[in-house]
């Protein structure tokens, strides 16, 4: 592992924010002396691709609601991740708009009364697409992860499913589970 290696917790982005906090990316950059931004480059409904569809439970095609953002370390993208939510929280929210959601998204869910309590992350490796190679500026040998997660209610009810794509080279993810 290099120094440059960015070792990523999930906790801190699945609990809504204290208020006058700002987002958990930025937050966890600056901690480790960096500025950590992210540029939302489109939000809105969208048909739900297959792999969403699952994750939230209903049919490939169903209108959901998208963000899709370029996550920034010192303005050089690191992450690309695309949130969906479930069309009857979402429409008409801010989630639907482009603009940036104090305190984040996880924060404007719990407002609107949909509180995750459980999440399911898988993670693979593999060759970069084009658009994620150029988006990420990484050659063509360079492997990527990529990280589904669902967020689910305490009905068992998907509330949200994010889709990360991150450089391999320059992540580590670390998973701490309470047992019992």
């Amino acid at each position: 592992m290099s120094d440059n290696m960015w070792v990523s917790t999930s906790m801190p982005y699945l609990v809504p924010r204290e208020k006058g906090r700002t987002d958990a990316w930025g937050e966890e950059a600056a901690a480790r002396g960096g500025k950590g931004t992210q540029r939302i480059t489109h939000a809105g409904m969208v048909p739900a691709p297959t792999a969403v569809a699952e994750l939230l439970g209903i049919r490939a095609g169903e209108p959901v609601v998208v963000r899709r953002r370029v996550i920034e370390l010192d303005g050089m993208p690191c992450e690309l991740t695309d949130t969906y939510y479930p069309a009857d929280i979402a429409r008409g929210t801010p989630l639907a708009e482009t603009g940036k959601i104090r305190g984040g998204a996880v924060t404007c869910l719990a407002g609107l009364g949909h509180v995750g309590v459980r999440v399911r992350e898988d993670v693979t490796a593999r060759l970069p697409e084009d658009d994620e190679r150029e988006a990420l500026r990484l050659s063509r040998d360079q492997p990527v992860l990529r990280l589904n997660r669902v967020t689910l209610d305490s009905e068992e009810r998907p509330i949200q499913a994010d889709m990360m794509v991150m450089p391999a080279h320059l992540q580590q993810l670390r998973y701490e589970l309470r047992i019992g």
